[in-house]
Protein backbone atom coordinates (compact mmCIF):
# COMPACT_ATOMS: atom_id res chain seq x y z
CA UNK A 1 0.00 0.00 0.00
CA UNK A 2 2.85 2.33 0.90
CA UNK A 3 4.59 1.55 -2.41
CA UNK A 4 1.42 2.35 -4.32
CA UNK A 5 1.14 5.69 -2.50
CA UNK A 6 4.70 6.53 -3.45
CA UNK A 7 4.02 5.69 -7.11
CA UNK A 8 0.93 7.89 -7.14
CA UNK A 9 2.90 10.71 -5.58
CA UNK A 10 5.66 10.27 -8.16
CA UNK A 11 3.18 10.35 -11.04
CA UNK A 12 1.57 13.47 -9.62
CA UNK A 13 4.88 15.30 -9.06
CA UNK A 14 6.89 14.09 -12.07
CA UNK A 15 7.13 17.63 -13.61
CA UNK A 16 8.91 18.80 -10.45
CA UNK A 17 11.33 15.87 -10.62
CA UNK A 18 11.95 16.63 -14.30
CA UNK A 19 12.84 20.22 -13.39
CA UNK A 20 15.40 18.98 -10.84
CA UNK A 21 16.96 16.46 -13.26
CA UNK A 22 19.25 18.89 -15.19
CA UNK A 23 20.66 20.25 -11.91
CA UNK A 24 21.18 16.70 -10.66
CA UNK A 25 23.04 15.71 -13.83
CA UNK A 26 25.15 18.86 -13.58
CA UNK A 27 25.97 18.05 -9.94
CA UNK A 28 26.98 14.47 -10.76
CA UNK A 29 29.19 15.44 -13.71
CA UNK A 30 30.98 18.39 -12.11
CA UNK A 31 30.96 17.45 -8.41
CA UNK A 32 30.87 13.67 -8.02
CA UNK A 33 32.70 12.35 -11.08
CA UNK A 34 35.80 14.53 -10.40
CA UNK A 35 36.03 12.99 -6.92
CA UNK A 36 37.79 10.06 -8.60
CA UNK A 37 40.81 12.38 -8.73
CA UNK A 38 41.20 12.02 -4.95
CA UNK A 39 43.52 9.07 -5.67
CA UNK A 40 46.12 11.62 -6.80
CA UNK A 41 46.63 12.52 -3.14
CA UNK A 42 48.17 9.07 -2.65
CA UNK A 43 50.24 9.04 -5.83
CA UNK A 44 53.22 10.74 -7.38
CA UNK A 45 50.81 11.65 -10.14
CA UNK A 46 52.08 12.22 -13.65
CA UNK A 47 49.46 13.34 -16.22
CA UNK A 48 51.08 11.35 -19.02
CA UNK A 49 50.89 8.15 -16.93
CA UNK A 50 47.35 8.64 -15.66
CA UNK A 51 45.79 7.23 -12.52
CA UNK A 52 46.55 3.61 -13.40
CA UNK A 53 50.32 3.91 -13.94
CA UNK A 54 51.38 6.74 -11.64
CA UNK A 55 53.53 5.67 -8.70
CA UNK A 56 51.61 4.92 -5.50
CA UNK A 57 53.24 6.71 -2.54
CA UNK A 58 50.68 6.19 0.21
CA UNK A 59 50.67 9.01 2.78
CA UNK A 60 53.95 10.60 1.63
CA UNK A 61 52.16 13.65 0.22
CA UNK A 62 50.49 14.28 3.59
CA UNK A 63 53.82 13.89 5.40
CA UNK A 64 55.33 16.42 3.01
CA UNK A 65 52.39 18.75 3.64
CA UNK A 66 52.99 18.90 7.39
CA UNK A 67 56.78 18.89 7.07
CA UNK A 68 57.01 22.01 4.87
CA UNK A 69 57.20 25.31 6.70
CA UNK A 70 55.29 27.16 3.98
CA UNK A 71 52.38 24.69 4.33
CA UNK A 72 52.00 25.48 8.02
CA UNK A 73 52.18 29.21 7.30
CA UNK A 74 49.46 28.85 4.67
CA UNK A 75 47.14 27.03 7.08
CA UNK A 76 47.63 29.71 9.75
CA UNK A 77 47.11 32.50 7.19
CA UNK A 78 43.85 30.87 6.09
CA UNK A 79 42.56 30.49 9.64
CA UNK A 80 43.45 34.06 10.65
CA UNK A 81 42.06 35.75 7.52
CA UNK A 82 38.92 33.62 7.44
CA UNK A 83 38.19 34.00 11.18
CA UNK A 84 38.50 37.79 11.03
CA UNK A 85 36.30 37.91 7.93
CA UNK A 86 33.63 35.81 9.63
CA UNK A 87 33.60 37.98 12.77
CA UNK A 88 33.61 41.33 10.97
CA UNK A 89 31.12 40.19 8.31
CA UNK A 90 28.79 39.39 11.20
CA UNK A 91 29.39 42.51 13.30
CA UNK A 92 29.32 45.02 10.41
CA UNK A 93 25.93 44.07 8.89
CA UNK A 94 24.44 43.59 12.36
CA UNK A 95 25.45 47.11 13.36
CA UNK A 96 24.48 48.65 10.03
CA UNK A 97 21.05 47.00 10.14
CA UNK A 98 20.49 48.53 13.59
CA UNK A 99 21.41 51.98 12.29
CA UNK A 100 19.39 51.63 9.09
CA UNK A 101 16.38 50.46 11.07
CA UNK A 102 16.31 53.83 12.85
CA UNK A 103 15.95 55.74 9.57
CA UNK A 104 12.38 56.92 9.18
CA UNK A 105 12.46 58.20 5.57
CA UNK A 106 11.63 55.16 3.45
CA UNK A 107 13.12 56.58 0.24
CA UNK A 108 16.47 57.40 1.87
CA UNK A 109 16.50 54.01 3.61
CA UNK A 110 15.98 52.12 0.33
CA UNK A 111 18.56 54.28 -1.44
CA UNK A 112 21.25 53.61 1.18
CA UNK A 113 20.44 49.90 1.30
CA UNK A 114 20.73 49.61 -2.49
CA UNK A 115 23.93 51.63 -2.54
CA UNK A 116 25.76 49.49 0.03
CA UNK A 117 24.83 46.07 -1.33
CA UNK A 118 25.70 46.83 -4.97
CA UNK A 119 29.43 45.93 -4.47
CA UNK A 120 28.35 42.36 -3.68
CA UNK A 121 27.47 41.85 -7.34
CA UNK A 122 30.87 42.98 -8.65
CA UNK A 123 33.47 40.27 -9.24
CA UNK A 124 36.88 40.42 -7.60
CA UNK A 125 38.42 40.67 -11.05
CA UNK A 126 36.80 44.11 -11.40
CA UNK A 127 37.31 45.13 -7.79
CA UNK A 128 40.90 43.89 -7.87
CA UNK A 129 41.70 46.28 -10.71
CA UNK A 130 39.94 49.12 -8.89
CA UNK A 131 41.85 48.46 -5.67
CA UNK A 132 45.18 48.25 -7.49
CA UNK A 133 44.64 51.79 -8.78
CA UNK A 134 42.98 53.12 -5.63
CA UNK A 135 45.74 51.83 -3.29
CA UNK A 136 48.71 52.38 -5.58
CA UNK A 137 51.79 53.99 -4.04
CA UNK A 138 52.28 55.91 -7.28
CA UNK A 139 49.42 58.39 -7.30
CA UNK A 140 46.75 56.16 -5.74
CA UNK A 141 43.75 58.08 -4.37
CA UNK A 142 44.09 56.86 -0.78
CA UNK A 143 47.84 57.47 -0.59
CA UNK A 144 47.38 60.96 -2.03
CA UNK A 145 44.89 61.75 0.74
CA UNK A 146 47.20 60.35 3.42
CA UNK A 147 50.09 62.36 2.00
CA UNK A 148 48.31 65.68 1.48
CA UNK A 149 46.11 65.67 4.58
CA UNK A 150 48.29 63.88 7.15
CA UNK A 151 51.79 64.18 5.69
CA UNK A 152 52.27 60.41 5.69
CA UNK A 153 54.58 58.46 3.40
CA UNK A 154 52.88 56.22 0.80
CA UNK A 155 51.75 52.85 2.20
CA UNK A 156 52.24 49.75 0.06
CA UNK A 157 48.87 48.21 0.99
CA UNK A 158 49.12 45.29 -1.46
CA UNK A 159 52.86 44.69 -1.21
CA UNK A 160 53.57 44.94 2.52
CA UNK A 161 52.97 41.86 4.70
CA UNK A 162 51.96 44.08 7.60
CA UNK A 163 49.21 45.76 5.56
CA UNK A 164 48.03 43.06 3.17
CA UNK A 165 45.83 41.15 5.62
CA UNK A 166 44.19 44.38 6.77
CA UNK A 167 43.54 45.39 3.16
CA UNK A 168 42.06 42.00 2.26
CA UNK A 169 39.76 41.87 5.29
CA UNK A 170 38.64 45.50 5.06
CA UNK A 171 37.86 45.25 1.33
CA UNK A 172 35.92 42.00 1.83
CA UNK A 173 33.82 43.54 4.62
CA UNK A 174 33.16 46.61 2.45
CA UNK A 175 32.04 44.37 -0.41
CA UNK A 176 29.79 42.02 1.57
CA UNK A 177 28.36 43.86 4.58
CA UNK A 178 25.58 45.52 2.60
CA UNK A 179 24.29 42.22 1.27
CA UNK A 180 24.57 40.65 4.73
CA UNK A 181 22.48 43.49 6.12
CA UNK A 182 19.47 42.14 4.19
CA UNK A 183 19.35 39.08 6.46
CA UNK A 184 19.16 41.19 9.62
CA UNK A 185 16.66 43.64 8.13
CA UNK A 186 14.45 40.65 7.31
CA UNK A 187 14.69 39.58 10.95
CA UNK A 188 13.73 43.08 12.07
CA UNK A 189 10.72 43.07 9.74
CA UNK A 190 9.29 40.18 11.79
CA UNK A 191 9.44 42.04 15.11
CA UNK A 192 5.94 42.64 16.48
CA UNK A 193 5.26 46.45 16.37
CA UNK A 194 3.15 46.14 19.51
CA UNK A 195 6.36 45.53 21.48
CA UNK A 196 7.62 48.99 20.54
CA UNK A 197 4.22 50.53 21.26
CA UNK A 198 4.14 48.96 24.70
CA UNK A 199 7.70 50.15 25.36
CA UNK A 200 6.76 53.72 24.39
CA UNK A 201 3.79 53.62 26.75
CA UNK A 202 6.14 52.55 29.52
CA UNK A 203 8.40 55.50 28.72
CA UNK A 204 11.28 53.60 27.11
CA UNK A 205 13.63 55.70 24.98
CA UNK A 206 14.76 54.68 21.49
CA UNK A 207 18.01 53.41 22.98
CA UNK A 208 16.15 51.29 25.54
CA UNK A 209 13.89 49.92 22.82
CA UNK A 210 16.91 49.00 20.72
CA UNK A 211 18.67 47.40 23.68
CA UNK A 212 15.74 45.36 24.98
CA UNK A 213 13.65 44.67 21.85
CA UNK A 214 15.59 45.14 18.61
CA UNK A 215 18.89 43.49 19.53
CA UNK A 216 17.31 40.43 21.25
CA UNK A 217 15.11 39.96 18.17
CA UNK A 218 18.21 39.88 15.94
CA UNK A 219 20.33 37.58 18.11
CA UNK A 220 18.81 34.24 16.94
CA UNK A 221 19.55 34.94 13.26
CA UNK A 222 23.00 36.25 14.25
CA UNK A 223 23.68 32.95 16.02
CA UNK A 224 22.56 31.00 12.94
CA UNK A 225 24.68 33.09 10.56
CA UNK A 226 27.71 32.87 12.84
CA UNK A 227 27.54 29.13 13.46
CA UNK A 228 26.91 28.27 9.81
CA UNK A 229 29.91 30.43 8.85
CA UNK A 230 32.16 28.10 10.88
CA UNK A 231 31.92 25.59 8.04
CA UNK A 232 33.76 28.09 5.82
CA UNK A 233 36.63 28.74 8.22
CA UNK A 234 39.08 27.26 5.69
CA UNK A 235 37.63 29.27 2.78
CA UNK A 236 39.39 32.60 3.03
CA UNK A 237 38.34 33.76 -0.46
CA UNK A 238 40.40 32.38 -3.34
CA UNK A 239 39.08 34.82 -5.94
CA UNK A 240 39.87 37.85 -3.79
CA UNK A 241 43.36 36.73 -2.72
CA UNK A 242 44.25 35.52 -6.21
CA UNK A 243 43.43 38.92 -7.73
CA UNK A 244 45.22 40.94 -5.04
CA UNK A 245 48.26 39.00 -3.84
CA UNK A 246 51.80 38.79 -5.20
CA UNK A 247 55.09 37.10 -4.17
CA UNK A 248 55.88 39.96 -1.77
CA UNK A 249 52.99 39.00 0.54
CA UNK A 250 53.07 35.19 0.38
CA UNK A 251 54.23 35.05 4.01
CA UNK A 252 51.05 36.67 5.39
CA UNK A 253 48.62 36.55 2.48
CA UNK A 254 48.95 33.09 0.93
CA UNK A 255 45.99 30.80 1.75
CA UNK A 256 45.26 27.12 1.18
CA UNK A 257 43.43 27.59 -2.12
CA UNK A 258 46.09 29.80 -3.72
CA UNK A 259 48.79 27.48 -2.38
CA UNK A 260 47.04 24.51 -4.01
CA UNK A 261 46.80 26.43 -7.28
CA UNK A 262 50.52 27.23 -7.33
CA UNK A 263 51.59 23.79 -6.10
CA UNK A 264 49.42 21.68 -8.38
CA UNK A 265 48.94 23.81 -11.50
CA UNK A 266 52.02 26.04 -11.71
CA UNK A 267 54.62 23.72 -10.10
CA UNK A 268 53.13 20.45 -11.39
CA UNK A 269 53.08 18.77 -7.94
CA UNK A 270 49.56 17.46 -8.46
CA UNK A 271 49.79 14.75 -5.80
CA UNK A 272 50.78 17.24 -3.11
CA UNK A 273 48.20 19.78 -4.29
CA UNK A 274 45.44 17.15 -4.16
CA UNK A 275 46.56 16.08 -0.68
CA UNK A 276 46.28 19.67 0.55
CA UNK A 277 42.85 20.03 -1.04
CA UNK A 278 41.67 16.73 0.47
CA UNK A 279 42.92 17.77 3.91
CA UNK A 280 40.96 21.02 3.60
CA UNK A 281 37.81 19.26 2.39
CA UNK A 282 37.77 16.73 5.25
CA UNK A 283 38.26 19.42 7.90
CA UNK A 284 35.61 21.62 6.25
CA UNK A 285 33.10 18.73 6.20
CA UNK A 286 33.63 18.12 9.93
CA UNK A 287 33.22 21.84 10.67
CA UNK A 288 30.03 22.03 8.60
CA UNK A 289 28.53 19.12 10.56
CA UNK A 290 29.51 20.79 13.84
CA UNK A 291 28.14 24.18 12.74
CA UNK A 292 24.76 22.72 11.73
CA UNK A 293 24.58 20.91 15.06
CA UNK A 294 25.38 24.12 16.92
CA UNK A 295 22.81 26.06 14.89
CA UNK A 296 20.17 23.50 15.87
CA UNK A 297 21.16 23.52 19.54
CA UNK A 298 21.51 27.30 19.92
CA UNK A 299 18.78 28.62 17.58
CA UNK A 300 16.65 25.58 16.75
CA UNK A 301 17.68 25.97 13.08
CA UNK A 302 17.60 22.92 10.85
CA UNK A 303 17.48 22.27 7.11
CA UNK A 304 16.07 18.75 7.20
Amino acid sequence: MRGKTRMNRLKRNWPLHAMVLPALVFLIIFSYVPMAGIVMAFQNFKPWLGFAHSEWVGLDNFRTLFARQDSIEVIWNTLIISALKIVLNLVAPFTFALLLNEVRRAFFKRFVQTLVYLPHFLSWVILGGILLDFLSTDGGFLNRILSSWFGMDPIFFLGDNNWFRFTVIASDVWKEFGFGTIVFLAALANVNPSLYEAAEVDGASRWKQTLHITIPSMLPIAVVVGTLALGNILNAGFDQIFNLYNPLVYQKGDIIDTFVYRTAILNGEMGLGTAIGLFKSVISMVLILISYRLAYKLANYRIF
